[in-house]
């Protein structure tokens, strides 16, 4: 069976991005997480695969509400028509979602995995979608996170990888990736 990619974007909100702004971490290498997903898209859209974002979203007054500017995907990125977004309530995206759904009547089976945060939702959607049968390829490169009080950011990242490469995707970066 050949391979029908989807770029998957998963959580790449101006929330992350803008947090040390106002007194939060600032997530790992976000100028190069934008650029290498930017580059990606290009790519995508150059060749018909669909690009679909993930979004984030809580309910009520919350700066992460559906339309606040915190839960917007930033300019650089900015969905085109006929990309498609999905809103989502948990780390997965796939829990609650039409994310499934959608992708079926695509005809996808293989995703490229973009995002942020590498241990929350990146992690989550790697192994759901693997357990639901999908071939993925997760861009090395293409995913951030924030320090914790365990692991620095660059820590945690190569720990995803490995963990995430040896079983549930491929690892690439994103100048490897070809769709």
């Amino acid at each position: 069976m050949s391979e029908k990619s989807a770029l998957l974007i998963v959580d790449v909100q101006m929330a992350p991005l803008v947090w040390h702004q106002y007194g939060g971490p600032e997530l790992y290498k976000s100028e190069e997480l934008i650029s290498n997903i930017e580059a990606l898209i290009e790519k995508a859209r150059a060749s018909s695969t669909p690009v679909i974002y993930i979004q984030y979203t809580e309910l009520g007054d919350s700066y992460r509400a559906e339309g606040q500017p915190m839960w917007e995907i930033p300019p650089q990125i900015k969905p085109q028509q006929g990309d498609l977004r999905i809103l989502k309530y948990h780390a997965d995206p796939f829990y609650n979602t039409t994310l499934q759904e959608q992708l079926t009547a695509m005809g996808i089976n293989q995703l490229v995995i973009v995002g942020v945060q590498t241990e929350f939702c990146v992690d989550t959607t790697c192994r759901t979608a693997f357990s639901l049968g999908y071939k993925n390829i997760l861009v090395s490169d293409g995913h951030s996170t924030f320090d914790s009080n365990i692991m620095k950011a660059p820590q945690i990242i190569e720990h995803h990888n490995g963990i995430i490469g040896g079983l549930f995707a491929e690892l690439k970066k994103a100048d490897e990736v070809v769709f």
